[in-house]
């Protein structure tokens, strides 16, 4: 496996994942590892064995993540910013439906 090849593992396609950085082939993004590896605690073999990846696309995701960790986390917060205000402006119509029964 050449530099060339790993160089090319991660990427962004306008239309797949919303243009976000992710494994090439997969609709796996950056993000997705990051989160399993340093939120979940899931070990990199556990990730790459689960998703049908090889560790080094896990370690060249997290890589990616670590020198562009700023940038990333700007892009991140918007995101889940965008989120929360739209949840909050369309509520679940189902949230009614949660605490049904329970006092």
């Amino acid at each position: 496996m050449g530099l060339d090849y790993l160089a090319k593992r991660i990427v962004k396609t306008p239309g797949i994942c919303g243009g976000k950085a992710r494994i090439e082939g997969h609709r796996i993004r950056v993000k997705d590892i990051v989160k399993w590896f340093e939120v979940l605690n899931k070990k990199a073999d556990e990730i790459a064995d689960e998703y049908d990846l090889s560790l080094s696309d896990i370690y060249l995701a997290l890589a990616y993540y670590h020198t562009n960790q700023a940038e990333l986390q700007k892009e991140w917060a918007k995101e889940d910013a965008f989120v929360k205000e739209q949840r909050d402006k369309f509520p679940s119509k189902l949230s009614k439906f949660r605490n049904h029964g329970q006092t």
